[in-house]
């Protein structure tokens, strides 16, 4: 048999599709030739309000011998899933994997399938205990700066809404998505064109695949803070963990993007690592109900539509600065997100039912080298001051807050309105010229004039900005070439996010994939 897709399969709203007929008009087949007719993909095109369409693709399986006319309107599925031939090279111990996020994870579990029983090392604590240590940060403000939100099982993407859209382009993307749904993720998501899990179902879908990591050999020890990467003639012999040695001749370095202890020993090294762009602002949200009406009009509401999401941007023309929203959360909350003491960081996050009354995202301008200087950390120390200063501002945990309205005239504090702030660990009104940089709040509020003529309302005065956010991608990359290795460290391998080539719960994940297949293509498995 064969799956062929067949795009722009265009429904009006309240129409009931007939996909059988659209894949033997675009296909050019016979009933008979049809095992099988599955949505693949769904998107919702509203750009004319008074006439809301769905767009489908569908996968279509024929059964086989069956040829299609050359004038066929579909293309033929071609996934590559996961499949590495083991090298000749001897492993003398088990790989180590460093963090239990995206990357890490999926390195860990294709590893382990493949026989070669990788030890993952977590500094934070495994879900169930994470979560407590996380609500004793949201309730009473007493941070555990190894296990919190960002640091723990399933890494930083575990508390957000578990969003799986990415601009990658990788045959990879569907694996994971697959991988999402074996372990316990909404099946929905292989189809939706803007998937996500939401936090509650991802915290139990890691636990599900840390459990199969285990049950294929591997191991995953929390609590257990790498303090040290030991080198010798240019290769990995060991890293330092809790204080003991653990030898390793692999180690595939997986951390999230608040790794700074481990970027600064990498450094000490000379392990190479460049500083890289990353963006800085503020959370904004206002009323889910006034997004879904400014997106969908009088079909807001519509139980084919679900809640609105919006991603905008604007660049300046003479700087190339860019100002755009990142990482949106329909019906979720703004959550304390720091990961070192007297700091404040903020991130979004909601649950699969995205039922909350708030919509929140990032709103945040794109920051470089040329704004906090070319050595390999000044993008951290940049993080730092801002994360220290809204602290001092508030004078604890508490998130500074304005109004869109007071922001944009320059006033300090807010007046509240319809929109009321959501960040759990509470805020206190402020000016964010306090902590954010110049530069960062001017554009910000270009941003929010240009965002509020594409989507109504969107600078409305009573919608609420709560800050900073400083984590949107990790400040530093540590160099790899085309073999993932490291440029200059034999056996040191790169990845995920906060190594510095991916953005997201997708792309570190599919990086992690890749990364472990160029561990299993050069080894073979330990004790072969």
């Amino acid at each position: 048999m064969s799956i062929y897709l067949v795009n722009n399969i265009i429904i009006p709203l309240d129409a009931q599709p007939d996909f059988r007929r659209e894949v033997m008009n675009a296909l050019r087949c016979k009933g008979r030739d049809l095992l099988s007719v599955d949505i693949y993909r769904k998107s919702v095109d509203a750009r004319k309000k008074d006439h809301i369409l769905l767009n489908y693709t569908v996968a279509a399986t024929l059964k086989d011998g069956v040829v299609l006319s050359p004038r066929a309107a579909g293309r033929l599925l071609r996934e590559e899933k996961p499949s590495f031939t083991p090298g000749t090279e001897k492993l003398r111990h088990r790989p180590v994997i460093i963090g239990t996020g995206p990357a890490g994870m999926f390195a860990g579990l294709t590893l382990a399938r493949a026989g070669y029983r990788p030890i993952l090392l977590e500094q934070g604590a495994p879900m169930e205990q994470r979560m407590l240590d996380v609500d004793n940060f949201l309730v009473e403000h007493r941070l555990d700066e190894r296990s919190n939100v960002q640091f723990g099982e399933g890494g930083a993407g575990t508390f957000s809404d578990g969003k799986l859209m990415t601009r990658i382009n990788d045959s990879f993307c569907r694996t994971v998505l697959e991988e999402f749904v074996a372990h316990g993720a909404p099946k929905e998501i292989l189809t939706a064109a803007k998937p996500h899990i939401g936090t509650d179902i991802l915290r139990k879908v890691v636990v599900v695949i840390r459990e199969e990591i285990i049950r294929q050999g591997g191991e995953v020890r929390f609590h257990t803070l790498v303090e040290d990467v030991n080198l010798k003639n240019g290769r990995v012999v060991s890293v330092t963990a809790n204080g003991e040695e653990l030898p390793c001749d692999c180690l595939l370095m997986a951390p999230g993007n608040a790794a700074r202890g481990l970027f600064s020993r990498c450094l000490e090294h000379g392990i190479p690592i460049e500083a890289k762009p990353f963006s800085v602002g503020a959370r904004i949200e206002h009323l889910q109900a006034d997004i879904d009406t400014a997106l969908y009009g009088d079909y807001a509401g519509h139980p084919r539509l679900g809640h609105g999401e919006y991603q905008l941007s604007q660049r300046d023309a003479e700087t190339g600065r860019a100002v755009y929203t990142f990482c949106m959360c329909p019906g979720g909350v703004v959550v304390p997100a720091a990961s070192e003491r007297e700091t404040v960081v903020t991130n979004g996050m909601s649950f699969h039912s995205r039922a909350g009354r708030n919509a929140n995202s990032a709103l945040v301008v794109s920051v470089d080298p040329q704004d906090f200087g070319h050595n390999p950390l000044d993008g951290v120390l940049f993080q730092q001051q801002i994360e220290q200063r809204a602290y001092a501002a508030v004078h604890g945990y508490f998130a500074p807050a304005q109004t869109v309205g007071r922001f944009l005239e320059g006033r300090r504090g807010a007046e509240w309105g319809r929109v009321e702030p959501t960040y759990s660990g509470g805020v206190q009104q402020s000016d964010f010229t306090e902590f954010l940089p110049a530069f960062v709040t001017e554009q910000m509020k270009i941003g929010l004039a240009a965002f509020d003529r594409k989507i109504n309302g969107f600078a409305a005065p009573d919608a609420v900005l709560t800050a900073p956010e400083t984590r949107t991608s990790s400040p530093v990359r540590i160099l790899r070439g085309p073999d993932r290795q490291s440029i200059s460290v034999d056996g040191l391998y790169p990845c995920g996010e906060g190594s510095g080539y991916a953005g997201g719960i997708m792309s570190s994940a599919v990086d992690g994939i890749h990364t472990a297949g160029a561990v299993i293509e050069r080894f073979c498995p330990p004790g072969d």
